[in-house]
């Protein structure tokens, strides 16, 4: 009879012939002949063995389940920032983007948002809060029209306001405005902060406005993006509306980089 190693690594063994190429599993030097080169006796003892290792301690299982999630987050985290060092330059050097905070900062961050996404609302006054406190934050609006029609329409205002240099104002108001995101609610916003409508209008029509939504959307995609809001932060993605502490470690972060 084979001498017995543990259930895990046994298990291992008998995974290993069924596993991708790079991930294949090298089997200690005690189960030296190839896992795929077992006789059907041994296999069957090799899962007596593991079956009795698991009835009798069960954590053997979860901890493997752990270990290996674990192991895929630090590979995702690893993508992660990957596809955000790739994408640097479109995420933080786009001279078309509208920025918000300190221009000059030391710190950028960028957020994807939806003007019409009620957790992008939520998430305005922490970012406010964050400016405020921080001096060495900028800002990088990206617009990330999801939620249909009006998303896009109101991401066109906007970027097209930005051209009257109004584009953090309409912003602000349209956040605060409770009514649907309409043309006429468009136009009575932009009034109220004094943008000329009737430029306004043209420009949203510009295809150039169309291109800078397209790009942003490309961005989003790559990163894999899934809903807003959405923040980068030196080299990582925090989705979701979160708490200004975590702003603040996350900067604090990026800046000990």
């Amino acid at each position: 009879m084979m001498r017995a190693p543990t259930a895990a690594l046994l298990l291992a063994c008998l995974l290993a012939p069924h596993a991708a190429p790079a991930q294949a599993f090298s089997p200690a030097p005690a189960l030296a002949q190839a896992s795929g080169q077992f006789t059907p006796a041994q296999r069957e003892e090799i899962v007596a063995i593991v079956r009795a290792a698991l009835r009798s301690d069960p954590s053997i299982l979860r901890d493997a389940v752990i270990a290996l999630q674990a192991d895929e987050g630090v590979r995702q985290d690893a993508a992660m920032r990957a596809a955000i060092a790739a994408s640097r330059e479109g995420l933080t050097r786009d001279g078309g983007d509208p920025v918000a905070g300190n221009p000059g900062g030391d710190v950028t961050i960028v957020e994807f948002f939806d003007i019409r996404c009620p957790y992008c609302r939520r998430l305005v006054p922490v970012l406010d809060d964050l400016l405020s406190r921080d001096r060495g934050v900028r800002l990088v609006l990206k617009d990330l029209p999801i939620l249909g029609p009006p998303s896009v329409l109101g991401a066109k205002a906007l970027l097209a306001a930005q051209r009257q240099g109004g584009y953090v104002k309409l912003q602000e108001a349209l956040m605060r405005d409770s009514a649907p995101l309409t043309e006429e609610a468009l136009r009575r916003q932009a009034a109220a902060i004094g943008l000329d409508w009737d430029r306004l209008q043209r420009d949203m029509a510009d295809p150039a406005i169309q291109r800078h939504l397209d790009a942003d959307l490309a961005l989003a995609h790559g990163l894999n993006i899934q809903g807003t809001p959405a923040l980068i932060i030196g080299d990582k993605l925090i989705p979701g509306a979160v708490e200004l502490a975590e702003l603040e470690q996350a900067v604090a972060a990026a800046r000990g980089h």
